[in-house]
């Protein structure tokens, strides 16, 4: 977690990291690789929901609490917080973990939480000369206590370099802090949500100038309706009334 305030700025109760993709990724990029392990998350409008009302997420909070690096993956968070004259520095978590695959080289051995049967085989030619190794936990991970020290055992033995937790928002944030609380893990881990989806193309991002406009969430709508309406068209709003509020406040 970063102990000088100059390195954070904090909007909505969230510490941001307030470095850009290009001294994050360096930064990150050149931790070594049997360091005890710590872990990046990714702000985005869902997280900070989560964090905030009635039915504020409690064990994501604490993940935040501790994580390394907490990076701005919403440019709809980013122009909220200049209405206040704040500037978030936007990182998004696809293109940071398209950064931090393209820093690994020969010999280094990463691991996947996450994903099917598919997916080492599809992420190996973003890696050439690297070892990979998977574990996919079962579904319920948020609240099935056994996976959960089951992946969290899996990745203290792996010994990987980089860890990319791939099983969404909050069950990869427990899983990270899960795995930092063993005390005996090393490497780096970075809460990716489906950016390996992206980056292997079994899903296709919005096109650069929707991603631009801050409209990525339109685009993934339509792409997928059944699955993501209540997120972006329901629960997805209440961001403009916690800014709001934080505003007034």
């Amino acid at each position: 977690m970063p102990t000088d305030p100059a390195a954070v700025q904090r909007y909505l109760d969230v510490d941001f990291d307030r470095r850009g993709m290009e001294e994050l990724v360096s930064a990150l990029a050149d931790r070594p690789a049997d360091a005890p392990f710590a872990y990046v998350v990714t702000p985005n409008v869902d997280h900070v929901i989560r964090l905030h009302g009635e039915g504020r997420d409690e064990r994501l909070a604490e993940a935040y609490a501790h994580a390394l690096a907490r990076p701005c993956d919403s440019r709809i968070l980013a122009r909220l917080a200049a209405l206040e004259g704040i500037r978030l520095a936007v990182a998004p978590g696809s293109d940071l973990t398209a950064r931090l695959l393209a820093a690994v080289r020969p010999g280094d051995r990463i691991a996947i939480i996450g994903g099917d049967g598919e997916t080492a085989g599809q992420v190996a030619p973003l890696v050439p000369g690297a070892e990979i190794v998977q574990h996919v936990p079962p579904m319920g991970l948020r609240t099935n206590k056994a996976a959960l020290a089951e992946a969290a055992a899996f990745v203290a033995a792996a010994k990987a370099r980089f860890v990319f937790l791939a099983v969404g928002c909050p069950q990869q944030e427990y899983l990270a802090l899960e795995i930092a609380r063993r005390g005996d893990a090393t490497g780096l881990g970075l809460c990716i949500g489906a950016s390996i989806d992206f980056l292997t193309g079994r899903a296709r991002r919005a096109p650069r100038w929707m991603q631009r406009a801050g409209l990525e969430w339109s685009y993934r709508l339509l792409s997928e309706p059944r699955r993501l309406w209540r997120r972006y068209l329901v629960e997805g709003p209440r961001i403009f009334r916690i800014a709001w509020r934080a505003r007034r406040g």
